[in-house]
């Protein structure tokens, strides 16, 4: 686990250069399911999402895909899963 993951605590939100980042890793479901779809629905302007899971969320994916997101794997620590969300166009 990095440092920063470290510092971060399950339902934490962070801007970073490459976007809004979201810690659900420690969050028993559908905890993160909920957070996630909380903070899409959020953003007035869609950008970016990075998600720090500690599992892959595949019920999310169709969720996403619905209202209009894609998904992408991306490397991250050893335990986790992190994805990066972008809206489509």
């Amino acid at each position: 686990m990095s440092k920063d993951a470290l510092a971060r605590v399950p339902g934490e939100r962070w801007h970073e250069a490459d976007g809004m980042h979201i810690e659900v890793r420690g969050l028993a479901p559908p905890a993160p399911f909920v957070q996630i779809i909380k903070l899409v629905e959020s953003l007035i302007v869609p950008s970016a999402i990075i998600v720090h899971h500690d599992r892959d969320p595949l019920p999310l994916y169709d969720e996403l895909a619905q209202r209009g997101w894609s998904v992408q794997r991306m490397e991250g620590d050893v335990d986790e899963f992190r994805l990066r969300l972008t809206k489509d166009c």
